[in-house]
């Protein structure tokens, strides 16, 4: 397990979006701008069931994403990782919680009738920074 260095922890706090690079079908590359967090072991994503990032993440759970620092573009930090959990238990709470960081509101406006969500968590095993 590789830990986020103190000096860029932050990013998981500022406005600034992750790209999450998965694995999909053939081998595909697919990168998606996502929400995230980190809660000082686990970069976690939030997103809903049946999306193909989601399905993805079960076939393969290896990932890489990077943020980069909306006050400093030279800077960033890229992890490269693995999934560690895949649960609907606390995701509609942290939803909640990327949209009060994100948005402002303290619930998520984008919900679907009958959106299940899914809390990611991500074990970081390699980080590296830069700026």
């Amino acid at each position: 397990m590789a830990t986020i260095p103190e000096t860029y922890r932050d990013l998981f706090t500022k406005k600034a979006f992750a790209h999450l690079a998965t694995v999909g079908a053939n081998n595909a590359p697919q990168v998606t701008p996502v929400w995230c967090d980190w809660d000082g072991t686990y970069v976690r994503i939030n997103t809903a069931r049946g999306r193909v990032k989601e399905k993805n993440l079960r076939k393969n759970p290896k990932v890489a994403l990077s943020i980069q620092d909306p006050d400093n573009p030279y800077r960033y930090i890229q992890v490269r990782g693995r999934v560690a959990e895949m649960t609907e238990q606390g995701a509609d709470a942290h939803i909640d919680a990327l949209a009060k960081k994100y948005l402002g509101k303290d619930t998520y406006p984008y919900r679907q009738p009958g959106e299940v969500r899914v809390l990611v968590k991500i074990l970081p095993e390699k980080v590296q920074t830069s700026g």
